[in-house]
């Protein structure tokens, strides 16, 4: 007996929960729609990210959790870059060993200018030696021809010419080398020049990827998950957290063909939520499927047409989203009330009404 006042006891309080339930639904639930405007079911939805790493390396540091909300340029993850210092170093040294390349080519330019100058003055030298050769030389051939100078003397001045023509000619090869030497030392300075550049560059790089290597948020935010946990080698693209855009955040939804035609871009419509039925949720309606997104198997006459649904998003003001952004949260289902009639004003029941901050 005793049992059967419990179990009795307990349906009468289960019956009085839910008339309660059926009583705050009826309550809560909005009128019947006006002229002018239309409802779907929908569920919330935002932009999500993917945080993921441009190279392969390990997972040193994640500095948040699940559930937090992050703001855009927030430090999210370190991975490790004891590789990537190492080569940075190496790249470091291999600069400053082409810096001292160009100091040296550069002095030997200066060298080798040093010596055409030295050579041009044997040149110079040895063309006035030639000069004195070929003046004597003539002068013995005239005294011999007419008898008053020695053969002997003549063939001497003669070999002393030729000699200096000789050595004339030697310099002259000398001085040409000495330009082949400036242009070699010159090519020299460029081949250093362009390593330090190359060895710039390498640092650069290596820097981008030390600098990629703390992953950020590139906006405001909420981390959904963690994908790996600190120490797991990834590669490149490896993901390791997943957030959701808390200012991209929308509902979708379905109209048929006749309400559908008259949503414009821009239509006011409000969200009223599962979770939160006292509350209502303005946004804008910012896209309209220009394709039916399921139909009937066949569409042969109007009313089968009237049977297309298209799909459309209402996007919340990301001033109003920032501001509550504590509330936010994806995977809501709430049905949407779209005004497909300006003139029509909302019902009171539709009208505005967010938490208290």
């Amino acid at each position: 007996m005793g049992q059967f006042r419990a179990w009795l006891l307990r349906g009468l309080i289960l019956a009085a929960l839910a008339a309660v339930g059926v009583a705050a639904w009826l309550w809560l639930r909005p009128a019947s729609l006006p002229e002018g405007f239309a409802k779907a079911n929908g569920r919330i939805e935002a932009t999500e990210i993917d945080i993921a790493t441009k190279i392969a390396g390990r997972v040193k540091q994640i500095l948040v959790n699940e559930g937090d909300l992050v703001t855009a340029g927030q430090v999210l993850v370190k991975m490790d870059t004891q590789v990537l210092e190492a080569q940075k170093r190496e790249a470091e040294a291999q600069l400053t060993r082409a810096q001292i390349s160009i100091d040296t080519a550069k002095a030997q330019v200066v060298q080798r200018k040093a010596e055409k100058e030295a050579a041009a003055a044997v040149v110079a030298q040895r063309q006035a030696e030639l000069d004195a050769a070929q003046k004597r030389f003539t002068r013995s051939e005239q005294l011999a021809r007419s008898g008053s100078g020695s053969i002997e003397n003549l063939d001497n001045d003669r070999a002393r010419f030729e000699g200096a023509k000789a050595a004339v000619a030697a310099a002259q090869a000398q001085l040409a080398a000495n330009d082949s030497a400036i242009s070699a030392a010159q090519s020299q300075v460029v081949t250093a020049e362009a390593a330090v550049e190359a060895a710039k560059a390498t640092i650069e790089r290596i820097q981008a990827d030390i600098d990629d290597s703390t992953l950020v948020a590139p906006r405001d935010g909420r981390v959904q998950y963690r994908i790996v946990q600190p120490g797991e080698v990834l590669g490149a693209g490896g993901k390791v957290l997943n957030m959701v855009d808390l200012g991209d955040v929308f509902m979708t939804f379905f109209l048929p063909t006749a309400q559908a035609g008259r949503v414009g871009i821009g239509a006011e419509a409000h969200l009223v939520f599962d979770a939160v039925p006292n509350y209502v949720v303005p946004s804008r309606v910012t896209y309209v499927a220009d394709v039916a997104q399921f139909t009937p198997k066949t569409v042969e006459t109007a009313e089968e047409r009237q049977k297309l649904m298209f799909r459309i998003k209402a996007k919340i003001a990301p001033e109003l989203l920032k501001k509550y952004n504590r509330f936010v949260k994806t995977g809501v289902p709430g049905v949407a009330y779209v005004q497909l009639d300006p003139n029509v004003p909302w019902p009171d029941d539709l009208q505005v009404r967010l938490p208290q901050q």
